[in-house]
């Protein structure tokens, strides 16, 4: 039940997605729809901008069950072999229907963390996935606990949330990047533009991207925290206050050091082992304080 890294699966196939796009738009010289030699057709730039960004960040969350999978090595399972994948499965199937959403798929994953993790397109095409050891290393009311963690993310529709926000983000980073690359590319050639952007332009562009894109992650990584608050909640309210947080004390005392899992899968898990320097960008509060906040809650 440490973190799973499924934001950041969501961050990073969009961001390689944009990185793409971006590559196909200075190949084919797109970039002078909307970099005229008078100026800047901003409507355009926004336009273009858009389609870009919304088309990374919606294209990352359709593909976000495959690569999960894929980069964890999660095995669905269709049919239970035995007494724990039958439970496993009953309850996931009962705290879908609480929370009134599908069905989702379940699946286990080989690692020796304590880890869970939710993602998928929809409230009806979503993943619950849990590590080999947390069903080995967490007792069955705090499984339970985790996995209405998860249901909770799905039910509050907090991946297609994010990819909204990364959406806009998105679309400011391709717009004010290339604004940024336009004056650069002004400033240094001039009135000499009959050939179009220079390589001032491209330089500047590609470095503004890197400055906004960490800006953004900034961003995205508070919003994240302030879900997880909200999941933790949502968990109480499904499966009771109590599993919940037991569950985090165990994480607690199983310590707060770095998931062993691959970065493609983070903030729709249960934990972040970030350290304090690197605060701004760590997907999950600290769990101290979302114990805190759980027993201040009513109820």
């Amino acid at each position: 039940m440490r973190v799973l890294k499924s934001m950041a699966l969501l961050i990073l196939t969009n961001l390689a997605i944009i990185t793409v796009l971006n590559i196909v738009v200075n190949v084919f010289g797109l970039d002078t729809i909307w970099m005229k030699r008078t100026g800047i057709d901003v409507k355009a730039l926004f336009v273009g901008s858009a389609i870009i960004g919304f088309s990374g960040a919606f294209l990352s969350l359709a593909l976000s069950r495959i690569i999960a999978k894929w980069s964890t090595g999660a095995q669905v399972i269709t049919t239970p072999r035995d007494e724990t994948e039958t439970w496993l499965v009953a309850t996931v199937q009962r705290l879908a229907q609480q929370a009134n959403i599908g069905m989702p798929e379940v699946a286990i994953f080989p690692s020796e963390d304590l880890n869970a993790f939710a993602t998928g397109p929809t409230r009806n095409r979503s993943l619950v996935a849990v590590s080999a050891g947390l069903l080995r290393g967490m007792r069955r009311d705090e499984i339970e606990a985790v996995l209405a963690h998860e249901i909770a993310h799905v039910a509050n529709g907090d991946m297609v949330t994010m990819t909204l926000l990364q959406g806009v983000l998105n679309t400011f980073i391709i717009a004010l990047s290339r604004v940024i690359g336009y004056a650069v590319d002004a400033a240094l050639r001039g009135n000499n533009r009959d050939r179009g952007p220079g390589i001032g332009y491209y330089i500047a562009n590609i470095a503004s991207q890197v400055v906004l894109g960490i800006l953004a992650t900034v961003i995205v990584s508070w919003f994240s925290r302030r879900r997880e608050f909200r999941a933790d909640a949502g968990a109480a309210k499904l499966n009771g206050k109590q599993p919940m947080i037991a569950a985090l004390e165990r994480l607690r005392r199983n310590g707060d050091g770095p998931a062993d899992l691959p970065d493609t899968v983070k903030a729709f898990g249960i934990r972040d082992g970030g350290r304090s320097y690197m605060a701004l960008f760590r997907s999950h509060p600290p769990l101290e304080a979302r114990i805190a906040a759980l027993q201040s809650a009513p109820g």
